[in-house]
């Protein structure tokens, strides 16, 4: 790739070890006039276009190097998006319509609507059918400049479904180019058969949904929704002592509609906390001493049209290091795109541009366990980049609900171009 405007590549000068925080997250790493080299899917080299040019061994093997012209358009490493639910049949437009007159929460669910309302159809659905709408979906993000996938299951909440769906993530992962991380969310809300005997199913979670996902190796993280209507502290623990002892790692989706005490679940190395709408001050202390990253998911907010949104600039300013993602879904946010969220992180939580972008790429691949792959554009990572047709990157979140990106490129090889 050659003749880039701006080259993003997120590398660090500081050469602080793990994710980035405070002023470090505004840190893009810019190269004018750059090019990159790729081979067998990895980066090789980067820096100028002149530089480039006089390579000696590009110099040799330039008539069998395919060259790419970007013609001075922003490249970035290809986003992470770090909390994606995207095992589901149809969209929740009960919910949608209700939401907008004036139903609560509460009514939505007694109407039908509500995460309940999705698990009938992923429990009737054949893994083929699951497995297809996942691999849509991750296509349509890779359109959008996106090419690392965090994917949950959670719309099922039997065994059977719930496995089904992490397979169904699988088997749609294996036909789509980019990296997909599978995470068992089996605690997503308690089911209806289980209404005023959460311990029970708890169990169910503990005993057989983890041990059997982490046996067939069908997922990395198991989450849990820690918050008012679903799960407490206390079941998250268990959750995450289930997950410890099966050598699964571990996420929470918690403070979302309510504030809970994150220091009780440090010492299990998380590696994010995602909502985070509800912090308080002493926890916001802890956790910029720790590598557990925030994930902010912005789009859920401007989804249900509330007036708050997470405190991204205290956390920012304390010291946490931040992520941003999709939170792609069909009750909350219904949005494949990173660049709307960035957007909505820029407009309405404050976040610079640089930051919006840094958390959706290098953050994103930390919060996911997978920086040392991804996240950044330097030698020996995955040449995973995306090519936006803006002249400035401070583009990329400032045309909202527009797709600028022109191309993806996965393991080195163009995986969309418009």
């Amino acid at each position: 790739m050659a003749n880039i405007g701006q080259l993003l590549t997120l590398q660090s000068s500081s050469g602080k070890a793990g994710p980035r925080r405070g002023p470090d997250l505004k840190e893009l790493g810019i190269i004018e006039g750059a090019a990159v080299l790729c081979l067998g899917g990895k980066i090789v080299s980067v820096g100028t276009t002149k530089e480039a040019l006089r390579d000696p061994w590009l110099k040799k093997n330039r008539k069998n190097v395919t060259e790419i012209d970007c013609a001075r358009k922003v490249v970035l490493p290809g986003f992470v998006d770090s909390h994606t639910h995207p095992v589901f049949v149809s969209p929740r437009l009960v919910d949608f319509e209700k939401r907008i007159e004036g139903a609560s929460y509460e009514e939505i669910a007694a109407a039908g609507g509500g995460i309940r309302s999705s698990l009938e159809g992923v429990r009737r659905a054949g893994k083929r059918v699951l497995a297809e709408k996942v691999l849509a979906v991750l296509r349509d993000m890779a359109a959008h400049g996106t090419t690392t996938v965090e994917a949950k299951s959670g719309y099922g909440l039997t065994v059977e479904s719930e496995l089904k769906s992490l397979e169904s993530i699988g088997d749609a992962a294996s036909c789509w180019p980019g990296r997909v991380v599978a995470t068992l969310l089996g605690a997503h809300v308690v089911p209806k058969e289980f209404e005023g005997r959460s311990q029970k199913y708890v169990e169910i979670v503990c005993k057989e949904m983890v041990p059997q996902a982490a046996k067939r190796k069908l997922a990395k993280f198991v989450d849990v929704f820690c918050d008012h209507g679903a799960f407490t502290a206390e079941e998250t623990k268990q959750i995450f002592e289930a997950a410890q002892r099966c050598g699964l790692s571990v996420r929470a989706h918690i403070c979302q509609l309510s504030e809970t005490g994150l220091q009780q679940f440090l010492d299990f190395n998380p590696a994010s906390f995602d909502h985070m709408d509800y912090v308080s001050e002493e926890d916001i202390v802890q956790l910029a001493k720790h590598d557990t990253v925030a994930t902010l998911v912005p789009g859920a907010n401007y989804f249900l049209g509330l007036k708050e949104y997470p405190q991204a600039r205290k956390l920012i300013d304390a010291g946490v290091p931040v992520a941003l993602a999709t939170d792609y879904n069909p009750g909350t946010s219904p949005t494949v795109s990173i660049p709307m969220a960035m957007s909505l992180a820029c407009t309405h939580m404050k976040m610079s541009p640089a930051e919006a972008i840094a958390a959706s790429t290098i953050n994103g691949a930390w919060s996911l366990r997978v920086a040392e792959r991804k996240g950044s554009i330097e030698p020996g990572k995955d040449a995973d980049l995306a090519v936006f047709d803006v002249d400035d990157h401070r583009e990329i979140p400032y045309w909202f609900g527009a797709n600028r990106c022109a191309m993806t490129i996965i393991n080195g090889s163009v995986a969309w171009e418009r």
